[in-house]
């Protein structure tokens, strides 16, 4: 019998409609369900998940599921986490720890319970699988064969342990695929960050200074989608090379402390905390709106403002309002947390098609060798983007072109 807690499980029913809806809208998972019910690739392999607990992530647990994976599963982000698809999910079986709203020390706990099965595959979301296998409970490692990592901040801790040579099992980057930063990144985070902030301020967008901080995969689609807008867009980076991109892309490039006077909606997504920090709010417009849209709350210093700050208020749901000490208002989306899922549904369902899609076929690939791989961060390969990309354009129905063997001859020759 699956071990779970969750809010409420009378919830399950809304739950499992959303999990339907989503599974009309992703073919690549729908045909991988169907092959894995088959080829059961995961038989007996216990995999353990913490990812944002809503629709598109529960049907990824229930296909792998249907490979026959022993799977266990928690959230990554406490406002994340949507109550009635964890219920739907220990309806159907599946170990799941998640509660929204959770304290960090139910978090925490979540955590744990989802690694004591003493996995063999871990599948990460932000890196707090890793942390805890690594830092609290090294002993829960001990079967762990390799795992997979979603997003660039996870990366960036796995690069780090890797460098200090602490990384224990090998990990997947799967947010470095073609077929995830591409089009998760760019194009699912730049729809689902506007559908947030749209439908949580109920205010345009056109007309307005937007500022994006950082100009990675995710913050390009966020300022190309405010541009389509009809917002001014201005970008802040440290990456020279970057900000040359921003520029040609027609958006203007400054400081964070040249740009703050200037925006109307701040969104930040550079991984890195401290982004937008109190001496820049002390300089922005009475009633900017701040969104953060990287994985963890540190990318709009909340402590300071939370300190610093003469009073504060609800000002709408997801939105608290700061009074600074120079009267003006600052007002701050879902808690300065993942503003696209924390306050909304997270990215499009066609989208984490292709995301989820990489990672059942990287899991597979750590299966099948784990043996001979380095504990070291290990890049997709070239072949499962190639899959995945042609499965994609199979279910649009549309084909491409393919070499003739003149042409094969000519690409491989260095006589003309």
């Amino acid at each position: 019998m699956n071990k779970y807690e969750v809010k409420d499980m009378a919830l399950a029913p809304s739950g499992h409609r959303k999990i339907e809806w989503v599974k009309a809208n992703m073919p690549l998972l729908s045909a991988l369900e169907k092959e894995f019910e088959v080829t059961k690739p995961f038989e007996g392999i216990k995999i353990s998940l913490s990812i944002h607990m809503e629709a598109k992530t529960a049907y990824l647990c229930k296909v792998l599921a249907a490979g026959g994976a022993i799977l266990s599963a928690t959230g990554s982000n406490v406002l994340s986490t949507q109550d009635d698809v964890a219920a739907a999910l220990a309806d159907d079986g599946i170990s799941i720890f998640a509660i929204h709203g959770a304290d960090q020390e139910t978090y925490n706990r979540h955590i744990e319970m989802c690694l004591e099965q003493k996995s063999n595959i871990i599948i990460d979301d932000g890196g707090d699988l890793v942390s805890m296998l690594h830092n609290e409970r090294p002993d829960l490692a001990e079967e762990v064969w390799g795992g997979c990592e979603e997003t660039t901040t996870g990366i960036i801790r796995l690069r780090a342990m890797e460098k200090e040579g602490a990384l224990k099992f090998p990990m997947v980057a799967v947010n470095d695929a073609d077929c995830k930063h591409l089009f998760d990144n760019r194009y699912g985070t730049g729809q689902s960050v506007w559908d947030s902030i749209m439908r949580n301020t109920n205010l345009i967008v056109a007309g307005k200074t937007v500022v994006v901080a950082g100009y990675g995969w995710c913050s390009r689609g966020i300022a190309m989608r405010a541009a389509s807008l009809g917002a001014q867009v201005i970008v802040t980076e440290i990456d020279p090379i970057k900000a040359m991109e921003a520029k040609m892309d027609g958006h203007s490039v400054m400081t964070m402390g040249q740009a703050a006077p200037w925006g109307d909606i701040f969104v930040t997504a550079t991984g890195c905390a401290g982004t937008i920090r109190m001496e820049h709010m002390e300089k922005m417009k009475n009633m900017a709106i701040l969104a953060n849209a990287g994985h963890f709350n540190v990318e709009i210093d909340m402590q300071a403002i939370e300190e610093q700050a003469v009073s504060k208020k609800e000002m709408r749901n997801n939105i608290m309002g700061y009074t600074l000490k120079n009267g003006n208002t600052v007002n701050v989306l879902a808690e300065g947390r993942l503003v696209n899922i924390a306050a909304a549904d997270g990215h499009p369902a066609e989208i984490m098609d292709l995301s989820f899609a990489v990672q059942a076929m990287s899991a597979m690939y750590i299966k099948d060798n784990y043996k001979n791989l380095e504990n070291r961060v290990i890049d997709v390969s070239a072949e499962i983007d190639d899959v995945i990309a042609r499965r994609k354009l199979a279910a649009w129905g549309i084909e491409i072109d393919t070499l003739t063997e003149e042409q094969e001859k000519y690409l491989n020759s260095w006589k003309l």
